[in-house]
């Protein structure tokens, strides 16, 4: 590898992932890898599109999705709520819209 790319490696921003990882432990969070789970999925379930790009409609698509989809119990998509909450207001430093859109999961009856 010449100088010249390894110089444009140290300079390129870090990956979203690890600046997810990196926020975890300054907040003093103990490794969450539920959060880097469902983030990684909700940017797969969008073409890889940076989250950046996407809005709260496509957070309400998303976490509406298992509900509907999977039928999934409500705490797993409160995981994935939390989890895409934490991405946008402490690593994107974005603020969404109330998320009242979401179809949401019912809570398991025993």
């Amino acid at each position: 590898m010449s100088p010249i790319d390894s110089a444009s490696l140290a300079s390129a921003p870090p990956r979203l992932l690890n600046q997810v990882r990196a926020r975890i432990r300054v907040e003093h969070y103990s490794i969450r890898r539920v959060y880097v789970h469902w983030i990684r999925r909700f940017v797969l379930h969008f073409d890889k599109r940076h989250p950046r790009e996407l809005g709260a409609c496509h957070v309400e698509a998303f976490l509406s999705d298992p509900a509907v989809t999977r039928r999934v119990a409500a705490s797993t998509q409160n995981q994935a709520k939390v989890a895409l909450l934490f991405l946008c207001r402490e690593v994107l430093e974005i603020e969404l819209p109330w998320l009242d859109g979401i179809t949401r999961a019912r809570a398991l009856t025993p």
